[in-house]
């Protein structure tokens, strides 16, 4: 089995102090930074149509069928991600992650910053909404080629008792991305009226967007982040994405596929589902939702780090089954209270424990999903087990509206909030004990 991080004494850089351990490697610490900015940069733009979108969407899109015409903007960047995976994987695992990095943080840059300067719906009418969905599609296959070669580069330089943490700072970064926008749009939405904000305002967070990628492309390209030993001393495959698709790791992307769908379905109905539901519900007003989004989102952030870090030594399958069990428990109730409830300081906490109890689980997910397959195929099983599972559950503006027309709009929620859950104790359970504390295989 080949070492994620050669020994210190074969870095010059990483010299060996005689009385304790070696000195952190300057080019793990690279990686790793890498991959947590950039999965910040990823999740700020996968959740800026969501909530930046959302106080605008009348004006942007027209005022006929709000919730199906915000759930097709960000379903299309789900949408996208699988085929990005799908392209850049078996390019990260060929050709270098540190170089597929950068060219799929160019195209999130130039992608997000040409939404900003979308015109409006009294300008193009239908074709505003088109545009966004055809360039939130396209931002998505560079977002999935970001994060299939970022993370399982940060994963190969980290060593084995740091990687769950690795993992939980990582994951982390989607709450705190979520969090970040939602304190922006709280803040624009206090100091514009409602007229400035879906005239111009909403195309400042998309600024900010791409200047974030522009920022992370730089650090890339100037600051020194390297390919791992691992992946330089391992014997390249000609197609990796056959290996792992219909090859001997077909079997650990299909556990994969299973436990990441219950993540994704848990996600969709804790995050895009219920800040559309809020602000439909009119109850609580634009600048509570997103304010008990910040807080909700935030403190999933400390959540899923601690649950990143535990599964070192409690186990990862151990850990994702047990929050699957949780979330299918625990996810429906606190759902069904948010909306039961007149008082806007019990409206956030019950956020807050939805949040938590939802999306915890990606804690381990990073470190997980790298330890499940070898160096040779990582980045395309990383990718393609982390973004084809998103299919099913982005397809949700097309079966949720019927299931609400079914059971109820609440119920038909929670239900599919229950589902996921038992997904992903499911698939984790399916799969095997991976080692959190030997080098990646």
């Amino acid at each position: 089995m080949r070492s994620a991080v050669p020994p210190a004494s074969s870095h010059p850089s990483a010299p060996r102090d005689p009385a304790g351990p070696p000195a952190p490697d300057p080019a793990a610490r690279r990686a790793v930074r890498g991959g947590i900015g950039g999965n910040y940069v990823d999740q700020f733009d996968i959740f800026l149509p969501v909530v930046a979108l959302a106080p605008a969407s009348a004006d942007l899109f027209g005022s006929q069928a709000l919730a199906t015409n915000a759930g097709l903007v960000f379903v299309a960047t789900l949408l996208g991600r699988p085929l990005g995976a799908a392209l850049f994987g078996p390019l990260a695992d060929r050709i270098g992650r540190t170089s597929t990095t950068r060219v799929a943080l160019a195209g999130v840059a130039l992608t997000t910053l040409l939404i900003a300067l979308v015109p409006g719906h009294q300008v193009l009418g239908g074709g505003t909404l088109a545009t966004v969905v055809a360039l939130r599609f396209l931002g998505g296959i560079f977002i999935g080629g970001e994060y299939t070669s970022a993370i399982p580069l940060a994963m190969e330089w980290s060593e084995p008792r740091r990687r769950g943490l690795l993992s939980g700072m990582v994951m982390s970064m989607s709450p705190w991305a979520n969090a970040t926008i939602s304190a922006l749009v709280l803040l624009m939405l206090s100091v514009l009226d409602p007229a400035q904000y879906s005239a111009w305002g909403w195309r400042l967070p998309f600024v900010a967007g791409a200047g974030l990628a522009g920022l992370m492309l730089w650090y890339y390209r100037r600051g020194g982040v390297a390919d791992s030993a691992a992946w330089s001393g391992t014997t390249k495959r000609s197609r990796p994405l056959r290996d792992v698709l219909v090859g001997a790791h077909r079997h650990a992307l299909a556990q994969v596929l299973l436990m990441m769908t219950g993540l994704w379905l848990l996600t969709n109905m804790s995050v895009p589902t219920l800040t559309t539901m809020l602000h439909s519900a009119g109850s609580l007003g634009p600048r509570t939702v997103s304010f008990t989004m910040m807080c909700g989102t935030a403190a999933s952030a400390g959540t899923m780090l601690a649950l990143g870090h535990a599964s070192t030594s409690a186990g990862r399958r151990r850990t994702l089954v047990g929050a699957g069990v949780l979330a299918a428990l625990a996810a429906p109730v606190a759902f069904a209270a948010v909306f039961a409830t007149s008082s806007v300081p019990m409206a956030v906490l019950l956020v807050l424990v939805l949040q938590v109890v939802a999306v915890s689980g990606y804690g381990p997910v990073g470190a997980y999903l790298a330890e499940r397959f070898p160096t040779a195929v990582r980045s395309s099983g990383y990718g393609v087990g982390y973004s084809l599972s998103i299919v099913v559950p982005a397809l949700y503006p097309y079966y949720l509206p019927p299931l609400q027309a079914t059971l109820g709009e609440i119920p038909a929620v929670a239900t599919l909030l229950g589902l996921g859950g038992v997904l992903l104790a499911l698939g984790a359970a399916l799969g095997p004990r991976t080692n959190a504390a030997l080098p990646l295989p």
